[in-house]
Formats: C-alpha cells, structure tokens, sequence
C-alpha cells in the first residue's frame, strides 16, 4: 500500500465515521422534534377542551354575565388561538397518526376480504 492509498484510506474512513455521527445526531434530532410535536397537540387539545369547557360553564344561567368567567373564557380561546401558531409543529405527527390509522383500515379491510363467510 502506497502513501497514496494509505491518505485516501484514512480520509474515507474518517468521513464514514463522521456520517454515521451526522445520521444518529439527525435521529436523535428528529425523534425530540416528534416528542415536541405530540406533546404540543396535547396541550392544544387540552387548551381547546379548557375553553370549550369555560365556555359551557359561562353559557349556564347561574354564570351568565360573570365578568371573571368571561375574562377567563377569553384568555383561554386567545391561547388557544395563539397556540394554533405552532401547529405546523404538531400537526406531523398528527398527519403520521391519520397516515397509520388509514392503513390499519385498509388492512382490516383486506383481512374481511379474505376471510371466507362463516369463518368468523
């Protein structure tokens, strides 16, 4: 082996060990950004129920035109509103989540198909 062969030998195992460092630093990075995804749609949804919650309560006769009630419904509906500015975060895993149940129908869908009648 060459002085040559010996440098590109080394370069090309230094570059392999620097992609494989890229590849499971971009996996590490990517499975947090889904933690936060789904983290952040439940916290929308539990905002959105807060608020829908709030404002049931707030509709009742008892509570009709309490001035609190009324803040506190509309400082829930405007974080609500605010959160929706993040959704491009948490709708990835929501669109994953709709990805998996469509093809979990699908296949129970062809599971009935092939099933003969009076097997079940």
């Amino acid at each position: 082996m060459n002085r040559v062969e010996a440098i590109l030998s080394a370069a090309l195992l230094v570059s392999l060990v620097f992609n494989a460092g890229i590849l499971a630093y971009a996996r590490t990075v990517v499975r947090r950004l889904l933690f936060v995804s789904e983290e952040l749609g439940d916290l929308q949804n539990m905002i959105d129920s807060f608020a829908k919650h709030t404002k049931s309560v707030y509709e009742l006769d008892m509570f009709y035109g309490d001035a609190t009630l009324e803040h506190l419904m509309n400082h829930a509906i405007s974080f609500s509103e605010q959160l929706e500015t993040f959704e491009f975060i948490y709708s990835l895993t929501e669109q994953e989540e709709i990805k998996e149940n469509e093809d979990e129908e699908l296949l129970n869908d062809t599971e009935e198909e092939e099933t003969p009648p009076g097997e079940n």
